[in-house]
């Protein structure tokens, strides 16, 4: 049995600085600057983000019941792929890892994506969806920049004819996703990528990127299983299970990520067998994952972790010590156990990919609203000096328990202060379960934000102060209901004793203003804690975290 070893803190320096020096450009453009786009650069794709608005955008207006499903109530995949026909079927020219999953999807196309770029490859990334710009779905190259708006403004250009007579052969019935996605296929055929990494925008079966061939994929991979868009996947976890295991292709590798309930694991396993897909699981019992310490590296805090990986049926192994991961989280360990397990799947089909490429690429590896810590430059400039705030995406009651772990795991003795907007299909109440018992909680501000540019799947803020209230009752725990300028007022005029009696329970605001709420939240929480340690935790919605960090680009 082959056994591939890497020491983090032992692989040749040169090696190893001549892998970071090459890739620091991808890090750079993953957010440590957080400048993704400019106006200037995006005011060049008006015409076709015009176009994409003036097609049915289900980001906006949510996705239809059993829409995700392999059913009749699914979307017609039929129409996707007669698109690309018309394209000249783009996907069929370079080879793709597809990626499925209720959560980790985005992240563990991240580590995958970038895992290869430090072995040198060109790699074409899609996901969704984004912070700031549309084009940081789609990455091209070595680089992992974001696809410029130029070169995606010409594409466009060239294939306007062709987008505006598919339009008119399905009788409007194209869908933003849709067309963005055959976008996405057909530069990365033009740009002659070695590999793309794709991942699945709902469900799997009838997604929009389902249109890879058995032929064409190199492997795919189903990161977990759990109860989000439950009314488009079916309005089970079974059905959202056999949803997803729809990307599995015949005679194609499949990655499982994991953990799962045994019985869901089953209905995948099954359905890889139907498939003869052989299976390859991040969560074999030979496999250890485990999270040694938090540290500063560099200014930023990252988690030392020991991935070691044994792939019996590939007869290879690894063992990556001491690799620090700025994805904090016990869940984004996972995830790159599972892009390292995919990682291992490609080295044995002839794919080079080196131990030091696979540390390189994990270390690297950083995404924008995923336990986020803001510098203090960028407190200042919100208004909230001295403040330590965490951005992160979680918006289903499985995140949320992952915010709280990872949040108990970085700032074990930090009071706590919730910052929380959601959409109106999530579980808002599974949500509040989850963080509303978190220990040395002060208080929840509940806000509201756009979703996708639109109102109309914002949740009102006295709509989710309603569930943290039912939530409160469940998990018996206390918490008082407050107007936050009544608060304010209230610790300004009464003695230190009675702010101390108040203070022994965690507070429920309701404010409709965002950066009123941070601000707020900011007031009281240096009041209630004075000098002790304190965050301000930013969640609920990657479109919340986006209002954020537009904050300063505007």
């Amino acid at each position: 049995m082959k056994l591939f070893r890497v020491v983090s803190g032992h692989i040749s320096l040169t090696r190893r600085e001549t892998l970071l020096s090459a890739a620091t450009k991808v890090l750079s453009n993953l957010g440590s600057d957080r400048s993704f786009s400019k106006p200037s650069e995006d005011s060049e794709l008006k015409e076709f983000l015009d176009y994409l608005n003036n097609l049915k955008n289900f980001e906006k207006s949510g996705v239809p019941k059993g829409a995700g499903t392999d059913s009749e109530d699914g979307f017609d995949l039929g129409r996707m792929r007669r698109l690309m026909n018309l394209l000249g079927n783009p996907q069929s020219k370079f080879k793709a890892v597809h990626i499925a999953g209720t959560k980790g999807k985005g992240s563990t196309a991240a580590f995958l994506s970038n895992i290869l770029r430090a072995e040198g490859l060109s790699v074409g990334c899609y996901t969704s969806p984004h912070i700031h710009s549309i084009r940081e779905r789609i990455s091209l190259g070595r680089s992992g920049e974001p696809v410029s708006a130029k070169v995606m403004n010409c594409h466009f250009q060239r294939n306007k004819m062709i987008l505006d007579q598919a339009v008119e052969l399905e009788n409007g019935r194209l869908s933003h996703f849709e067309v963005f996605t055959a976008m996405a296929f057909s530069l990365f055929a033009e740009e002659n990528v070695d590999i793309a990494v794709v991942e699945a925008g709902l469900g799997g079966a009838r997604d929009a990127t389902n249109v890879i061939s058995s032929t064409g994929l190199a492997a795919s991979i189903i990161t977990s299983i759990s109860e989000e868009h439950l009314a488009a996947l079916g309005g089970s976890l079974e059905s959202i299970a056999m949803a997803k295991s729809g990307i599995i292709k015949s005679g194609r590798p499949l990655v499982l990520g994991g953990s799962y309930l045994p019985h869901i694991e089953r209905i995948i396993r099954d359905k890889a067998s139907s498939m003869c897909s052989p299976v390859i699981s991040a969560s074999d019992p030979g496999n250890k994952s485990t999270v040694k310490g938090i540290s500063n590296v560099s200014g930023k805090l990252c988690q030392s972790c020991d991935i070691v990986i044994e792939i019996k049926d590939l007869r290879s192994s690894i063992e990556l010590l001491d690799v620090n991961l700025c994805m904090l989280g016990v869940h984004q360990l996972q995830n790159a156990a599972t892009a390292t397990c995919a990682a291992l799947c490609l080295r044995d089909q002839g794919w080079r990919i080196s131990d030091e490429s696979v540390c390189a690429g994990l270390e690297l590896t950083y995404l924008p609203g995923r336990s986020q810590i803001l510098t203090s430059k960028e407190a200042d400039a919100l208004g909230l000096p001295g403040a330590t705030i965490l951005l992160d995406g979680a918006h289903t009651k499985e995140s949320a328990k992952a915010l709280a772990d990872t949040i108990q795991m970085a700032f074990p003795k930090a009071s706590l202060l919730l910052v929380v907007a959601m959409a109106s299909d999530k579980d808002h109440l599974g949500f509040a379960q989850e963080l509303i018992s978190v220990e040395r909680l002060e208080g929840v501000f509940l806000t509201e934000v756009s979703i996708a540019g639109s109102n109309s799947r914002t949740t009102s803020s006295s709509q989710l102060k309603d569930c943290w209230i039912q939530a409160s009752k469940e998990t018996g725990s206390s918490i008082l209901e407050y107007h936050a300028e009544e608060y304010i007022n209230f610790l300004k005029n009464h003695s230190v004793h009675c702010t101390q009696e108040i203070n022994r329970k965690p507070l429920l605001f309701s404010e409709g203003s965002l950066m009123a709420s941070m601000r707020a939240a900011h007031h009281i929480l240096k009041t209630r804690t004075r000098d002790q340690p304190s965050i301000i935790v930013v969640t609920g919605s990657l479109h919340l975290v986006s209002s954020v960090l537009d904050y300063f680009q505007n």
